[in-house]
């Protein structure tokens, strides 16, 4: 039995020394590129009411939430999302707010995924929402600020692909798809099977024009050029037409902020989060077969917390990140300064003011008593494996 206590549940794991310090200075360097383009720290509950997170809402599936009872006898969960958790803040503290808020936020969060999926049940969360702006401005600005986070993070190499949920949406209002059909085509974009979706479309009823947007799904665009033959195809379906015209924009905008060589337009692209109504996008590196950055606009998400506001927002996956960094042997330094000092009982007192005065400096100083039975060999390797960079004996 104290053997099985040493171990961790499936799907989580203990993150210590080396790893941990380079987790926790990810984090900062990112937290402080999001301080940068004005975004307001906030943090919310671990866990929340089921309904912040209920199918209504359309986040993760109840089977995939970790649900337990207080003593009134609710029902809670712990946090598979972040994102509807500053819904109902910005709902609650912001109700009467009509500018633009800015909110960014770091926390872990929780999945009960299958064990054969090999994902890890709980993962660090970066990220940022910027609610009350309806602009494609708004849209720019948090695409480029994942960007400057993913460069920051040392990544040379990465790709933004970005599309639009009206596009997917307009096409099974326009096609007149049922909900099983509109379904099974979902999965088939979901699991880039587009050979699939091309014999899927040739079972439908469909006039030249749709037909040829349907087999747009699986295109990817690497500038607004390239949205001719679409815009022309959907010139009599407004809410698809009205999806290319915003993505052509953005990406005139993204060209101001210098970044259009990251960026790729995918109009198949769907979520699973059934919130995102506009932009959606997604980020990847090599390294990582997952995500490293997931976002969106969610314009009717605030209304469930009775606040009317747009929004937008993203999460950047920190393990997920980390993992790609290490795979890419991308390196960022630590700065070790620790200074251990090993003293006799004889000079208890001159070590302890010494290491006052060092950490006074800003120095971390780690204190050990010396063991008779240990020689300066021991202590030196201990530093070693420590990566302290100083050591100095007082005996």
């Amino acid at each position: 039995m104290k053997r099985q206590l040493l171990h961790t549940p499936e799907g989580v794991r203990d993150i210590y020394n080396e790893e941990c310090e380079k987790k926790l200075m990810l984090q900062e360097k990112l937290h402080q590129t999001l301080k940068h383009y004005g975004y307001h720290p906030i943090q919310t509950p671990t866990f929340e009411f089921f309904d912040i997170f209920g199918r209504e809402i359309g986040t993760t599936p109840s089977r995939d939430l970790y649900k337990f009872f207080d003593r009134e006898g609710n029902t809670l969960v712990l946090r598979p999302d972040i994102t509807p958790s500053i819904a109902r803040c910005a709902a609650k503290y912001f109700g009467e707010e009509n500018m633009p808020i800015r909110l960014c936020y770091m926390g872990n969060t929780f999945i009960n995924n299958s064990s054969y999926q090999g994902r890890l049940k709980e993962s660090t969360q970066l990220g940022a929402e910027l609610l009350g702006d309806s602009s494609v401005d708004a849209d720019a600005e948090i695409i480029a600020m994942v960007a400057d986070c993913l460069q920051h993070a040392g990544l040379k190499e990465f790709q933004l692909s970005i599309g639009h949920a009206d596009f997917f949406r307009g096409l099974m209002e326009t096609a007149g798809l049922e909900e099983e059909q509109e379904e099974e085509l979902r999965e088939l974009i979901s699991n880039k099977n587009y050979f699939g979706v091309a014999e899927f479309v040739e079972t439908l009823n469909l006039n030249d024009n749709l037909k040829k947007l349907f087999n747009m799904l699986g295109n990817l665009y690497n500038g607004s050029d390239e949205f001719t033959e679409a815009k022309q195809c959907a010139a009599e379906s407004p809410r698809i037409l009205s999806a290319i015209e915003r993505l052509e924009e953005l990406h005139g905008l993204l060209k101001i902020y210098g970044i259009e060589k990251y960026v790729s337009f995918e109009l198949g692209m769907v979520s699973d989060y059934q919130y995102y109504t506009g932009i959606i996008f997604a980020g990847y590196t090599f390294g990582s077969g997952e995500a490293i950055v997931k976002g969106g606009r969610y314009d009717k998400l605030l209304t469930y917390f009775g606040k009317n506001s747009v929004s937008i927002g993203f999460a950047v996956v920190i393990d997920q990140l980390l993992a790609a960094l290490s795979r890419q042997k991308i390196e960022f330094s630590i700065n070790h300064q620790t200074l251990l000092i090993v003293y006799a009982p004889e000079y208890r007192s001159e070590a302890i003011r010494h290491a006052k005065e060092q950490r006074a400096e800003g120095r971390a100083v780690e204190l050990i008593a010396r063991q008779g039975e240990m020689s300066k060999e021991d202590y030196t390797a201990y530093a070693e494996r420590n990566c302290i960079a100083e050591l100095r004996f007082l005996i």
